[in-house]
């Protein structure tokens, strides 16, 4: 679906790659409901003083149903119609074992990315189905497919939207909505700067993090070619390869490369 004179729901909009897919989106045309949590504000206000009504600003947090059931009818309101959602928003665990989470942590990790991603495209998908042509990017991660170490209940719930995904992908694909799902590596974002980790490697081109702005222009090419599943960066792609050839192999060499400072 190309994206030119499209509405498009952002998630997770205030900063990192959600920030660079707002941009990008509006510089290629598109219309956009950015939706916010807590920050960001003043970096989407100085893009809606450029592109005017070409953008709208909403605020909910993602993890809560109530918040999200709100978006839609909100977005109605201001651009009558929604022909696409990126569910972007995300966050990671504390880089402990499973053994050392609290359950309030792992509720968190698990009720943002993945119930928030799950009242995302199950309040938005009965509107996205009246539209000529639809389209559901979902952003999983690398972890989504691969142990990545002192981020398992992280990588949990990245599988789990992985597997809804794709589950939305088989249930629709018979309609006007296409789906795709996308598995980013390492992103140079604050996320991961303010981690706490060490990725051995990075000076290497096979490693190397991709920028904000490399990955969103990669996940609005994999929505406007209808991508069933887009790996950003070269490192996805690698240990893509390399977990269905060997798993085990592919798990050992994630746990060198990244350690905990």
């Amino acid at each position: 679906m190309k994206v030119f004179n499209k509405v498009i729901v952002v998630t997770g909009a205030g900063g990192g790659i959600g920030r660079e897919l707002v941009c990008q989106l509006l510089e290629k045309g598109a219309i956009v409901a950015a939706i916010l949590h807590k920050s960001g504000l003043e970096e989407i206000k100085s893009l809606a003083t450029v592109y005017g009504d070409k953008i709208s600003i909403h605020f909910a947090n993602i993890a809560n149903r109530d918040d999200v059931e709100k978006l839609p009818e909100e977005i109605l309101a201001v651009h009558r119609c929604i022909d696409g959602l990126i569910n972007n928003a995300g966050i990671i665990q504390p880089f402990h074992s499973v053994n050392d989470l609290d359950y309030e942590q792992i509720q968190r990790v698990m009720d943002v990315n993945f119930y928030g991603t799950l009242y995302m495209c199950k309040s938005f998908l009965p509107h996205l189905l009246n539209r000529p042509e639809a389209h559901i990017t979902n952003v999983s991660s690398m972890g989504g497919f691969l142990p990545v170490p002192h981020q398992t209940i992280y990588t949990a719930s990245k599988a789990a939207v992985k597997m809804l995904t794709e589950g939305l992908h088989l249930e629709l694909r018979d309609t006007n909505v296409g789906v795709t799902v996308v598995f980013p590596g390492g992103v140079d974002t604050n996320i991961v700067q303010n981690a706490g980790i060490e990725i051995t490697g990075v000076e290497s081109h096979s490693y190397k993090m991709l920028s904000p702005n490399e990955a969103a222009a990669i996940i609005i090419k994999g929505m406007e070619n209808k991508k069933y599943r887009v790996l950003a960066g070269n490192d996805a792609k690698i240990m893509d390869f390399l977990y269905r050839l060997n798993p085990k192999k592919a798990t050992d060499i994630i746990a060198k490369k990244i350690k905990t400072l």
